[in-house]
C-alpha cells in the first residue's frame, strides 16, 4: 500500500484512489489471480465524526445549500449485535445522512458505550473517520482484509444489512466501512 500512496499522493482524494486500488486487488494481485471484491469499489459514504450531530448538520446543511437532515438513533446491542474489539457493546450514535451527486456525508455523534467513533473523538477530535463501500459477502472480505494486516474492529447489524469498520490506518490512513445490504 506504501507504493500506492506514494504514486497518488496525500489528501482525501488521494487516500480515496489508492483505497479503491487497494481494494480492487489491482495493487498487489498475483497474474491471474482473483482480488478480494468490494462491490467492485464502490464508495457509498464518507463518515465524519462529532460532538454535537444538530450543530454539524446545521453547518454542513448552510456551506452545501441542502436542508438540514434529520438524525436517527442506531439500535442497540440486544437488536444491532453491536461489538467493538472482539466484546459485545452498547456502542450507539446519532446518524445524520446527507446526500449528494455522487457520495453521501454521514454524520456520527457517538452517545453509548464503547466504539470506534468514540475512540476516534476521544483520540483525534471531530472529523474523517472512515470512507464506506459496499460488499457482498461480508465475513469473506472481513477475513481477507484481515489477513492484509486491515483487523476488525466493531460490527453490527441494522435494518436490512450489516457493517464492519477495518482498521486501515497503519496502511491506508483511514478506517474503512463496510457495508453489505440485504
Amino acid at each position: 500500500m506504501a507504493g500506492l500512496m506514494s504514486r497518488f499522493g496525500r489528501g482525501p482524494a488521494a487516500v480515496v484512489a489508492a483505497c479503491a486500488v487497494f481494494l480492487s486487488g489491482a495493487g498487489d494481485r498475483a497474474a491471474g489471480s482473483k482480488p478480494e471484491s468490494l462491490g467492485g469499489g464502490t464508495v457509498t459514504q464518507i463518515g465524519i465524526v462529532v460532538r454535537d450531530i444538530e450543530k454539524a448538520s446545521r453547518a454542513y446543511a448552510e456551506i452545501l445549500g441542502v436542508d438540514v437532515p434529520s438524525w436517527s438513533l442506531t439500535d442497540g446491542v440486544d437488536k444491532a449485535h453491536t461489538e467493538f474489539r472482539g466484546a459485545p457493546s452498547e456502542a450507539r450514535a446519532k446518524l445524520a445522512f446527507i446526500p449528494l451527486k455522487n457520495i453521501t456525508l454521514e454524520l456520527v455523534e457517538p452517545v453509548g458505550g464503547p466504539s470506534t467513533w468514540r475512540d476516534f473523538l476521544e483520540k483525534n477530535g471531530e472529523g474523517v473517520h472512515h470512507i464506506a463501500f459496499e460488499v457482498k459477502g461480508m465475513d469473506r472480505t472481513v477475513a481477507g482484509l484481515a489477513r492484509g494486516g486491515l483487523p476488525l474492529l466493531q460490527k453490527g447489524d441494522y435494518e436490512g444489512g450489516r457493517y464492519a469498520y477495518v482498521d486501515g490506518t497503519a496502511r491506508l490512513a483511514v478506517i474503512l466501512e463496510l457495508l453489505e445490504n440485504f
